[in-house]
């Protein structure tokens, strides 16, 4: 038998017929904080646009990934089985809410920096790169 996901003893059912207020009171310090203060009405915006896309999803269509560059909203339990296309600086990362990701912020699904990968030293570079040792 597979495990039921709670956050904080809190069913997914459960979080998702919660008001924003309620999840702040069970969420932690840093999420209840910026909640507090209210959302802004670039973040109403996007909560509006994500009761759309949950409507248009029980009816049987699939929506299209909500874009977004607000990579500091936090994710709340409306969101889940969502798709957002979140920014990262030069292209937008499409993500899949699920219920583990509640609590934290869009921007940590998008990464903004990559890892660097060196190829080979190209034409009219210095006398000393242009050794690769065979491996």
């Amino acid at each position: 038998m597979a495990k039921k996901f709670t956050y904080k003893g809190m069913t997914t059912d459960q979080m998702k017929s919660m008001s924003v207020d309620d999840f702040a009171k069970i969420a932690n310090s840093r999420v209840r904080r910026s909640l507090k203060r209210g959302l802004s009405p670039e973040k109403q915006k996007l909560v509006e646009k994500a009761k759309k896309a949950l409507e248009k999803k029980e009816s049987g269509k699939e929506p299209k990934p909500i874009r977004t560059h607000l990579r500091d909203m936090v994710v709340l339990p409306q969101f889940i089985g969502l798709k957002f296309a979140i920014h990262n600086g030069k292209e937008f990362v499409t993500v899949e809410i699920t219920e583990d990701k509640v609590g934290h912020y869009l921007g940590e699904f998008a990464q903004t920096r990559r890892r660097v990968q060196h190829g080979t030293p190209g034409v009219g570079a210095s006398r000393s790169s242009k050794f690769v040792p065979i491996k």
